[in-house]
């Protein structure tokens, strides 16, 4: 399991020119599932997810979680992350989790999520156009 997590004062998701999701102060996921990723992977992304202090407190550190400053999350599936562009030029996408089971588990990741703050997505396996204003800028590549 891949995710880039962006920090973001506001971002959108718009499918076949309709605006199917927004959030305004939070995080934004692209996230991958990938061939062998368990219910532990998710569960542990999940805990990884909520807990990052990425947000800054009082003093401008980041020291605040996405909990701690009650912001949302827009999670955008993002199967083209399992390529690791180490070898040749055309992406191949042979790691990813085939789409059903990976739909299937992006949803179980983002209940685990949602028991804890409010979620919107995108629309699974759809050509999205995905605006993002990165505050920060503030990006995090993670792999579980």
């Amino acid at each position: 399991m891949k995710i880039v997590v962006q920090r973001v004062s506001e971002a959108k998701c718009v499918v076949e020119n309709n605006e199917v999701s927004s959030i305004k102060h939070g995080l934004v996921l692209l996230t991958c599932l990938e061939k062998g990723d368990t219910k532990e992977t998710i569960q542990q992304a999940a805990h990884k997810i909520l807990n990052l202090r990425i947000f800054e407190d009082q003093d401008g550190k980041m020291n605040q979680n996405i909990q701690q400053v009650e912001g949302e999350i827009l999670n955008i599936s993002q199967f083209t992350l399992c390529w690791d562009g180490r070898k040749g030029h055309r992406p191949s996408f042979e790691k990813s989790m085939p789409a059903r089971e990976a739909n299937l588990q992006f949803e179980v990741f983002n209940r685990l999520l949602e028991e804890s703050l409010p979620v919107k997505r995108g629309v699974f396996g759809a050509d999205m156009a995905v605006s993002i204003v990165n505050d920060g800028p503030v990006t995090f590549h993670l792999n579980f």
